[in-house]
């Protein structure tokens, strides 16, 4: 009796606890509705002056792109870019630990993104 009651507080205390998302490390992103050119590349999210900062590079081109306003609130990543005389809007969520996926708002719709964390090697 002891031990089902043992058990069973265990699983309440699991299903209390929340997933802690880390958004900070290199994402290998992918969204194929994009114009071409910016299908690919990765997404860097560090901190800076403890402010959260990222960078994003297009597959074929090794410049890394500062992203603006990027905020991590309530498992969400939020931040923008402005590219080719537009601001585009980027939300995403995790799926779990290692995935997100979200949108790229443009003046032209929405392209869908998913985004991998790179594996350490």
């Amino acid at each position: 009796m002891v031990i089902i009651v043992i058990a069973g507080l265990s699983s309440l205390r699991a299903q209390n606890t929340k997933v802690k998302y880390e958004p900070k490390g290199k994402w290998l992103f992918e969204a194929p509705y994009a114009p071409e050119g910016f299908t690919s590349g990765t997404i860097e999210v560090g901190t800076a002056e403890n402010k959260l900062t990222a960078t994003i590079s297009f597959t074929g081109n090794e410049t890394k792109i500062p992203l603006d306003n990027v905020k991590f609130e309530n498992d969400n990543l939020t931040c923008s870019i402005f590219i080719e005389g537009a601001t585009i809007l980027i939300s995403l969520k995790f799926d779990d630990l290692d995935k997100m996926s979200g949108k790229a708002v443009t003046p032209d719709g929405e392209i869908p993104l998913i985004l991998n964390r790179e594996k350490k090697k």
